[in-house]
């Protein structure tokens, strides 16, 4: 079923919204959480709770991307669920790790300022993930928004775990000066 006829049947407050999300999203969304948790149970969790989420979301919301928006839920559920388990001293540290490894080329926002700030970053960080070569982008995208390992990386692509991590690094790097180049402070 295609995204459209999804987000009808959202609307309609129709039940086989969630089944027909689950069918075609559920392993897009699974993967997501699980390469922030490294849970199985606690990424099946978030995925019935992307589903609660995106059934009390639309409407009044309409989506242009489903795939965008329920990927969004999940990672920000799986990130808060992270959160959760690394205050109580209960988490393994991997995804603090890949935020980490960003904290040196994107500023956090700590006041208003820097808030409205945020659109500007935004729209930079998407225009220098365009301006980057398809396979480089991909594995940013991978390493840094669905926290894969970069073993994980190096086997789907073939390559040395070296080779990934200095494609990250350089990709930091120019992130980084692009970023200072258009005046935000890091």
């Amino acid at each position: 079923m295609d995204d459209k006829r999804i987000i009808e049947l959202y609307q309609k407050r129709s039940e086989a919204a969630i089944s027909e999300t689950a069918n075609k999203y559920g392993k897009y969304c699974y993967f997501i959480a699980y390469h922030i948790l490294y849970s199985e149970e606690d990424s099946e969790e978030c995925v019935n709770d992307t589903y609660l989420r995106a059934w009390e979301a639309i409407p009044p919301q309409c989506p242009e991307k489903l795939s965008t928006f329920l990927g969004k839920i999940t990672r920000n559920l799986a990130l808060n669920r992270y959160k959760y388990y690394l205050r109580e001293k209960r988490g393994n540290g991997k995804a603090e790790l890949v935020i980490d490894e960003l904290n040196e080329c994107i500023p956090a926002s700590n006041n208003t300022e820097e808030s409205v700030d945020e659109i500007l970053l935004v729209e930079l960080l998407n225009q220098f993930l365009y301006s980057l070569p398809k396979q480089k982008r991909i594995i940013f995208l991978r390493r840094y928004w669905y926290m894969s390992s970069i073993q994980e990386i190096a086997k789907d692509y073939g390559f040395s775990e070296s080779k990934v991590k200095m494609i990250l690094l350089r990709t930091r790097n120019k992130l980084k000066q692009v970023l200072e180049k258009e005046g935000i402070v890091l």
